[in-house]
């Protein structure tokens, strides 16, 4: 059974706390339920997403209800909602917003959040599998959405839960946004297992963080490379963290150091530190490295999930079956999800991969079959767990009227002018159109962009120079 179906069986047992507020399984059911009569008829529906108890019933009484839902970033600039409601036309909109949404009516509340309905009568066919709709983790502001079914979800929640060996014991704190593939998996997974989930925002820079921890014993929370970087500098080992069970680790590449150093601290303390690889387009994850292989392996990304597959392809799509050769990294399974959406006429689309996915990823894998992530064979890095399309980037810059040409490595994006007026004008128009934080990128003002006989641009010399 779907783990969104009934929650009945675990009524006495906490399901979700924020602040000062905690609410059982039973409440949860009864809250579900209530959420659903809102429904009349399967649309699409918008949900801003927020760390909070109504913003998670919500999410459940839309998946209970087979309303298929966008899940949206709190902070998403008011240009990009409006592209995407023009493109996807959603009938239902959940916010907890004060200020009025054009082209909707205000028809009903839950708490501090209002269920708007469109004014139109917007009917269009939607697939009949189709549940969750998430960006693909980027910060380029795309309309382009990953359509994730439900037997995608529950599939992935499945493997999630049988490697971390998740029970209704666990205590997690959510360290993610919600619309975020990882932060939705975390929430998924405990869920699942009626486990109890501590909603917050707060940070491992602030007191609040570890104050929750010790007050609700915690036994988990999962970060992306910028939260173990704030960790560490805030001496993590020599905080009160006796309740913790397992950590996990996803969203990019964690550095040689910041892995070992966090595999030897864990180890010392009897906690298991889980290293982890996924995409919004396998609903979020497709492999782990055990934690007992944790030191053994660094910067690995593991083994397959269980229930998927990986292998390695050369450029003329033969299968690599010797180890240490790189390759493309693919992936099979059923949380491969259904493909992309760039408007709502996509929404009624099937399969459209035979769940594969070419993960973009070059890889290669050691005698034990534990697989490294050597490059990326696509023009995508990773800031702070978003992911960035630099093709994407100097797109945007160019219709704001700045030449540039976009490198860099994970949480360290690279923008080259030729001009010292364009430096500024760069900095201000990624702050503006983008998520890209200014401490992930950097303006550097060069000579000339490197290019080859045929006039394409020699990034990795250009990245060298600099």
């Amino acid at each position: 059974m779907e783990f969104w179906k009934d929650f009945s069986e675990a009524s006495d047992k906490v399901a979700l706390i924020e602040d000062e507020k905690q609410i059982k399984y039973g409440q949860l059911e009864e809250m579900v339920n209530q959420l659903i009569k809102k429904y009349d008829n399967r649309k699409l529906a918008f949900l801003v997403c927020t760390n909070t108890i109504e913003s998670v019933a919500i999410y459940l009484s839309l998946l209970r209800a087979q309303i298929p839902v966008v899940l949206i970033n709190e902070h998403i600039e008011n240009e990009l909602l409006a592209q995407l409601i023009d493109l996807y036309k959603p009938f239902y909109f959940w916010d907890n917003r004060s200020e009025e949404l054009n082209g909707y009516h205000k028809a009903d509340s839950f708490e501090r959040y209002n269920l708007r309905m469109n004014q139109e009568d917007i009917d269009y066919p939607i697939h009949e599998e189709l549940g969750v709709l998430l960006t693909t983790s980027g910060s380029t502001g795309s309309p382009k959405l990953v359509r994730q079914s439900y037997k995608n979800i529950q599939s992935n929640t499945d493997s999630i839960v049988t490697y971390l060996n998740i029970t209704d014991s666990d205590c997690a704190l959510t360290t993610l946004p919600m619309h975020y593939t990882y932060g939705l998996s975390i929430i998924n997974t405990h869920i699942a297992q009626r486990a109890t989930l501590v909603l917050t925002n707060a940070t491992p820079m602030q007191k609040k963080f570890w104050s929750l921890i010790a007050e609700h014993k915690v036994t988990t929370f999962g970060g992306v490379p910028y939260t173990y970087e704030m960790l560490k500098r805030v001496h993590f080992f020599n905080k009160d963290i006796d309740s913790l069970r397992y950590l996990t680790q996803a969203g990019g590449r964690l550095g040689v150091d910041l892995h070992k150093e966090f595999a030897e601290g864990c180890a010392d303390h009897n906690i298991d530190f889980v290293v982890m690889y996924g995409q919004t387009e396998a609903t979020a994850r497709m492999s782990y490295l055990p934690p007992q292989k944790t030191l053994e392996k660094i910067g690995s990304i593991g083994i397959a999930i269980p229930n998927g597959k990986f292998w390695l392809i050369d450029e003329n799509e033969n299968v690599i079956s010797e180890p240490e050769i790189a390759g493309e990294l693919i992936y099979q399974g059923e949380n491969v999800t259904m493909g992309y959406a760039q408007s709502f006429a996509d929404l009624n689309l099937g399969y459209d991969n035979g769940n594969v996915l070419h993960t973009g990823d070059v890889a290669k894998y050691d005698k034990e079959g534990y697989f490294y992530i050597v490059g990326r064979k696509k023009r995508f890095l990773k800031i702070y767990g978003n992911r960035i399309n630099l093709d994407e980037v100097e797109k945007i810059l160019k219709q704001k009227g700045v030449d540039a040409v976009a490198c860099g490595k994970d949480d360290n994006l690279k923008v080259c002018v030729l001009q010292d007026a364009d430096k500024t004008k760069a900095e201000e128009v990624l702050l503006n159109n983008t998520n890209i934080p200014r401490f992930g990128m950097k303006v550097y003002v060069v000579n000339e962009i490197p290019r080859n006989s045929s006039g394409k641009i020699m990034y990795t010399e250009l990245e060298n120079s600099l």
